[in-house]
Order: structure tokens, then C-alpha cells, then sequence
């Protein structure tokens, strides 16, 4: 039996190099993402990767969705015009006023046409009319690379498109880009792949996209029967037809535009006994004569926005500013509703539920609910007229310490040892944490990461420094977990300038590190080591030891990572005398690990199976089991490679286990790395196959250039293995046919079965 020191004393494996046997992780271990097969494993270790929801992002479509055949079908004709055959990624245009339908309408399309996309549908706000300003490519580049499976998303945008490229070639999508502004927001965004098609909203012609071949359909407003027909969905057919004329009046007010319509039928339906005509009234023109129809369709819903604000109960009003407030946030959950209130979730619920009635509101999920565009920007209007503890600022600050608060809560849970800087907060949240154990707390950081993203950047515009690199510093594991680089690399020099700003040293140290540790995985070596070597200047002045320490680590790592182990290694010695002196074991671990590492990589395994191996003692004793794997694994590759197979094999898999059950897919990826390497060098093509590949499906997740690296291989390994299936099959005929003639001998019979002992010695 091997046990799995320092997470689950009750993992048990077989005796066999690559094998697991009864239960993999036994005890209260949770398992998650990929995961090893429990049982009777022949041939190797069998890893499963749960698969891959397939994204369904298409905003939801009303219930009220009314008519529309003409315009459906005007879709369906330009599709068909490019033919299931074409190699250029169909390109459809959808403009029209604000308020008209675009999105509804596209979405409708588009829900019944799922088939068509087996790849997923993708949907993305370029928010082209906000006061925030549109969203930059790399953001939404981002959103999509992770939609389709890349747990890591390159930092460059050219990286970054070249992988979406890559990904979005392969497999058919249809992908809506909402609320567009310019020709060039979209080129980057574009799929490429045979039998994809993007779908562009905008208020504009965008005409210029013409040059890259797309079709443009121009959307227009409800005529009189369309208008009637909803109005009567909301108020009942039988009060429309009782008051039929001022119904028409009202729709013709609503210029046709299906929001302004739906908004008059919600705040006609809160009021029963209202007469329709005391609404048209109200939506009538102003006294200076402002007209009531404008080209985008602005002043005829904020006249409808206006009524349906005005018989709000004050609750429900009170909510509806406070999230207009908070332009940061593109969508809201219960608990963000409640924080912009400083009530409870419970009456936020209740508040919701208002202001989805009203039309004012729109459910994007569950429990996620978001504005239109317009919508808003009325909410934004009503909000920066509070004043007093309903301030803007106090909003929007309330929100800050609420993320921030629970992205702390995570850190504590996930990775403990990162903890040690001050939380500051101005707005103490009186909410439960929305999560109880390690996946819980990894998925609400993953939710939540634009929302932290976005606040970040607020507080530093904001002036709130200390907010900012706390939101920075408190994020960590979300960015080592699911290894987003761009999202990375971003928030630290987010940070980095914050602390800097706050006068705060220790927070610059941390800022410089953390984000140099985000360049370096990010393969920018020679940026991540000019950073930690200003960290590094800064540890010795204020005289911070560990700061020293993880300084030189972090210059070491990334001379060796370069390829540069002659002058790592200086750096790599230093930390663990500074470490070792200043009484922390743990780091002085960590750098025998690199050590290690390329004593590895230059051919001397017994030189790094010692670094490694009192690098997983010390590891182990001070209770950091992920660090204490990662020394483990590489202390089995290293007695594989100095000649002890089977006892290097299972230090691999005893490793194998506690990445599987922290959920550690990048290092599971590793492990089974290593281990297919050991396989293929002991001969044994078939479980290095099998091994590789289960390899690659972990850094489809995680590592787009290794999994490049690694399915190379796969690939190369595959064709040997075949050829020698057929070898073997051939000399399986051979012998049968030497058998029937009686030309066998007992020696050759003897030699054959020790040839197959060795090269297939595995079970």
C-alpha cells in the first residue's frame, strides 16, 4: 500500500507502476474536475475529465416575443445564401433604433438553430453606448477563450486571437456581438470555422463591414396590430378592446419600439383600474415640444421608463437606483442586491421580483438578472441623484468591501498561506460567505471575476488605493487556480501602481512578486525577473528576509525556466541560506525544488532525487501537501530516470492521487506526463499512449502550449505503438504458422515470451 502523506492517509494503490486499485481517495477527500478511475485499472492510470458543458449563453427570449416571421425569415435567407459549404464565416448585421428588438429578435433566431451549432452559441455586451466606453477585445476574447474549455488565456492580445482562432476553427458556433459601435470592435471577434456565423447588434449601420462580407438587415418598429397585440398580452385582451382607442394612442407614443411598449403595459398592469388614457398622458409630449419619437429611440422610452419608475413602491425604487449606481456590475445576483441596500437577501429577492414585473429588469439566468442598455442608463440617472448614506460613492463602495470580503474568505480557505496583509474595510458586510468548501469557494471566484476585475479597476480610479491592491492581493488563488494570465498580469500592475500609491512597502513587495509570478508563467521571463529583482532591492531595504528569499527564488525560477540553469542556480542557493537563517523551512523547500528541477533537466537524477527529496520531507512536515506532490512528483521522475522504475513510477502515482483530489488539474497534468515519459522509456508504448494522452486532456484545460507540446507526442508515440501491434501481430502468425509445420523449439518458445515479459512488464 502507498499512502498519500500530508492530504488523505487512506489512498491505496496496487503494486504495479501505473496502476490504482480500490479507492483512489478514500476518506472526506472531494474530488474534482478530472478525476482517477477508482477501480480495476488495467494498462495504466485511467483519468476522466468531466465534459465540457457546451456554452448556451443566448440571452433568454420574453415570453411577450411578438410576430417577427417576416424578419425571421429574412434571416434564415441570408444564412442559406452562403450555403452549408462555404469556407467564409457568415456575418449578419442587425441594426436598428435602441429599444426596437435587436437582441430579442437575434436570440429568437438563433434558440432555433441549436443543432446547428453543436460547438456552442457565444454571446457578448460590447457595450458600444455606455458611459464606461465599449469593451476592449481582449476582454471579450477572454470570455470566449474560457467559455470553449481554456482554463488559461494568453496576456497578448495577438496570443490571445491566434487561440480563439484556433479553438473557434475547429468546431461550429454561431456568436452574438451585442450592441456594437465600430466596424473594428468586431474583426478580432469573428470565428473562422466552416459552418459558424456571427450575429452584430448595433443602433449603427456599420456599413464598413461590408469589406469583410457582411449582410445587414435593418429592424424596424411594431406597426399598430403588432403594438395592440402586446399591449394586450400584459393588460388582458378585454381591457385593451374597452379602451381601444387610447390602447392605439399609447402604442403610437411608444413609437413602435417593443421596450417603451412592454414598459406601458407593466405599469398599466400594477394599476388596474387606471385608465389607459391617463398613461397616453403621460407619455404625451413635453410642453417645449420635444417629439416624441427620436432616431434612437432614447426620449420615447425614458417617457415610458418615467411612468413605470413612478408607481414603484418605494422599496422597490430604492433598489432600482442603487443598482444604477453600480455601472460596474453588468449583471446582478441576490447578494449583490442586497449589499447595494445594506438589507438582507431575502428582501432583496422580493425587490427583484418588482422590477422584473415592471419590465424594468431583465432574468439573464439564474438568479442574474440585468438591464437594457437603456434602462440603465435611466436607473444611472435616478442613482446619482441620491445623496447622504444612498450616495453613489457609498454604493459603490458597499460593493467593493462585499467582494472583497468574500474573495478573502476564499483566499483563507484555498490557499492559507498566502494570508498575511490587512483587509481594510469602510462597510463591514453582515452577509454569510456563499460558499462552504474548496469547489465552492473556486466557482464563486470564477462567477465573480469580471466583478472583481471591474472593481479593482474602480478603486484605482477612485483614488481607493488600499482597496484596490487588497482586492488585488485577495484574488490570488483564483488567478493560480484557473491561471487566466491576461486577467493575471492586469491586476497586479492594477496593484502594483496602488500600493504604490497607498505608501504601503509590504503591499509593493507583495504586488511586485505576485505579478512577477504571473509574467513568469506567462513565459515572459526576462519581465517577471526585472520585477522580482525590484523586489528584491526592496526586501533588503526594509531589511524583510522572506522577502528576500522569494525574490531570489523568483529570479532563479525564471533563469532556469529561460533555459538558463548556470545562472539560476547562485540565485536558487541564496534564497534557501536567507530562508534557512530567518527560520522558514517551507521557502527554502520550495528553491530545493527548483534545484532540483534543473539537475533534472542537465542528466543528473541522483543529484536531483536529493534536493528533491528533502524538499518533500520538509514540505510534508510544515503541512503543505500541493508543494509537498509537486517535490513528490518530480522525486519519482528522478528515481525513474536513475534507474529505480518501479519505485519511481509509484511516488508519481502516490503524487497523481493528491493533485486529483485538490483538484490540481495543470499538475494531474503533469504527473501524467511523467509518467507516460517513464512508460515509453521502459518500453511499454501502449500505457505511454494512454498516459500521454490523458496528459493532454488535463492541459486542454489548462496549458494551450502544452497541450501543443504534449499532443506532438501523443501523435509520434501513437504511430510507434501501432507499429509495433503490427509487428507483433506478424510474429504471432509466424509462430503459429512454425507451430502447424512442427519447426518450433523449445529455446525460441522460451526466448519470445522473455522479450514480451520485458517490453510489456506493466499490467
Amino acid at each position: 500500500m502507498i499512502e498519500v502523506r500530508g492530504l488523505n492517509k487512506g489512498a491505496q494503490m496496487d503494486g504495479s507502476p501505473y496502476g490504482v486499485h480500490r479507492n483512489s481517495i478514500a476518506g472526506d477527500a472531494q474530488l474534482t474536475g478530472v478525476t482517477i478511475q477508482a477501480r480495476d485499472v488495467q494498462g495504466g492510470v485511467h483519468v476522466y475529465a468531466p465534459p465540457r458543458p457546451v456554452p448556451r449563453q443566448l440571452p433568454p427570449v420574453p415570453g411577450h416575443f411578438i410576430n417577427r416571421a417576416d424578419d425571421l425569415a429574412a434571416l434564415d435567407r441570408l444564412l442559406a445564401r452562403h450555403g452549408d459549404q462555404s469556407t467564409a464565416t457568415p456575418l449578419i448585421v442587425v441594426n436598428g433604433p435602441a429599444g426596437i428588438g435587436k437582441t430579442t429578435l437575434v436570440s429568437r433566431w438563433l434558440s432555433g438553430r441549436t443543432a446547428d451549432f453543436p460547438g456552442g452559441q457565444l454571446y457578448a455586451d460590447l457595450r458600444g453606448h455606455t458611459e464606461e466606453g465599449p469593451a476592449a477585445a481582449g476582454e471579450v476574447l477572454g470570455r470566449f477563450l474560457r467559455s470553449l474549455g481554456a482554463s488559461s488565456v494568453p496576456a497578448d492580445l495577438a496570443e490571445q486571437t491566434a487561440e480563439w482562432r484556433s479553438r473557434s476553427a475547429g468546431t461550429k458556433l454561431a456568436v452574438i456581438l451585442d450592441n456594437a459601435f465600430t466596424a473594428a470592435q468586431i474583426r478580432p471577434l469573428l470565428p473562422v470555422g466552416p459552418g459558424s456565423v456571427a450575429v452584430v447588434t448595433s443602433r449603427r449601420r456599420l456599413s464598413g463591414l461590408g469589406l469583410d462580407g457582411a449582410d445587414f438587415h435593418r429592424l424596424h418598429g411594431f406597426d399598430a396590430a403588432d403594438g395592440v397585440e402586446l399591449l394586450a398580452l400584459g393588460i388582458g385582451a378585454d381591457r385593451v378592446s374597452g379602451e381601444l382607442a387610447d390602447a392605439r394612442r399609447v402604442v403610437d407614443l411608444c413609437a413602435g419600439l417593443p421596450l417603451a411598449v412592454c414598459l406601458a403595459s407593466a405599469r398599466l398592469a400594477s394599476r388596474p383600474r387606471q385608465p389607459v388614457a391617463a398613461l397616453a398622458e403621460a407619455l404625451a409630449p413635453d410642453a417645449d415640444g420635444l417629439a416624441a419619437l427620436d432616431v434612437e429611440g432614447e426620449v420615447t422610452v425614458a417617457k415610458a421608463l418615467d411612468a413605470s419608475y413612478a408607481v414603484l413602491d418605494a422599496e422597490a425604487a430604492l433598489l432600482y437606483r442603487r443598482l444604477g449606481q453600480l455601472p460596474l456590475l453588468a449583471s446582478f445576483d441576490t447578494l449583490a442586491a442586497a449589499v447595494a441596500c445594506a438589507r438582507t437577501p431575502r428582501w432583496a429577492a422580493h425587490r427583484l421580483d418588482a422590477l422584473v414585473e415592471a419590465n424594468l429588469l431583465e432574468v439573464a439566468g439564474p438568479d442574474t438578472y440585468r438591464f437594457h442598455d437603456l434602462v440603465r442608463v435611466h436607473a444611472q440617472g435616478l442613482g446619482a441623484a441620491d445623496s447622504g448614506d444612498g450616495s453613489p460613492e457609498v454604493t459603490l463602495r458597499r460593493l467593493c468591501d462585499w467582494l472583497l470580503h468574500t474573495a478573502a474568505a476564499a483566499e483563507q480557505r484555498l490557499t492559507p498561506t498566502h494570508v498575511g496583509l490587512p483587509r481594510d474595510y469602510v462597510h463591514l458586510p453582515d452577509l454569510p460567505v456563499p460558499f462552504t468548501d474548496d469547489p465552492g469557494a473556486v466557482q464563486w471566484l470564477d462567477a465573480h471575476h469580471l466583478d472583481l476585475m471591474a472593481a479593482m479597476r474602480e478603486a484605482a480610479v477612485r483614488g481607493w488605493h488600499a482597496l484596490a491592491w487588497q482586492l488585488v492581493d485577495a484574488t490570488w488563488p483564483f488567478f493560480i487556480r484557473l491561471r487566466h494570465y491576461d486577467l493575471w498580469i492586469e491586476a497586479h500592475d492594477i496593484g502594483l501602481a496602488a500600493a504604490r500609491g497607498d505608501g504601503d512597502p509590504r503591499a509593493e513587495r507583495r504586488m511586485l512578486t505576485s505579478g512577477a509570478n504571473g509574467l513568469n508563467v506567462a513565459r515572459r521571463y526576462d519581465e517577471a525577473a526585472a520585477r522580482y529583482t525590484e523586489a528584491l532591492r526592496a526586501a533588503r531595504a526594509a531589511g524583510d528576509a522572506r522577502g528576500e528569499g522569494q525574490a531570489l527564488l523568483g529570479i532563479g525560477r525564471c533563469h532556469r525556466e529561460a533555459g538558463r540553469p548556470g545562472v539560476a542556480g547562485p540565485y536558487l542557493r541564496r534564497a534557501i541560506t536567507v530562508w534557512e537563517a530567518c527560520g522558514y523551512p517551507r521557502g527554502a523547500a520550495l528553491a530545493r525544488t527548483v534545484l532540483g528541477e534543473a539537475a533534472l533537466a542537465a542528466g543528473r537524477p541522483d543529484q536531483a532525487a536529493g534536493y528533491f527529496s528533502q524538499a518533500w520531507e520538509t514540505l510534508v512536515a510544515v503541512n503543505d501537501p500541493h508543494d509537498a506532490a509537486r517535490a513528490l512528483a518530480f522525486l519519482g521522475r528522478a528515481r525513474v530516470l536513475g534507474g529505480d522504475h518501479e519505485a519511481g513510477a509509484a511516488r508519481l502515482t502516490e503524487a497523481l492521487a493528491v493533485f486529483t483530489a485538490s483538484g490540481a488539474t495543470h499538475w494531474q497534468g503533469r504527473a501524467l506526463e511523467m509518467l507516460g515519459d517513464s512508460a515509453r522509456e521502459h518500453g511499454d508504448h501502449h500505457s505511454a499512449v494512454d498516459l500521454l494522452t490523458r496528459a493532454l486532456a488535463c492541459y486542454e484545460l489548462t496549458s494551450p502550449a502544452d497541450a501543443r507540446r504534449v499532443r506532438g507526442r501523443v501523435d509520434e508515440l501513437s504511430s510507434e505503438a501501432e507499429a509495433e501491434a503490427e509487428a507483433e501481430a506478424e510474429a504471432g502468425s509466424g509462430s503459429e504458422a512454425e507451430a502447424e509445420a512442427g519447426s518450433g523449439s523449445d529455446e525460441g518458445a522460451d526466448s519470445g515470451g522473455d522479450g514480451e515479459g520485458l517490453a510489456r512488464n506493466v499490467p
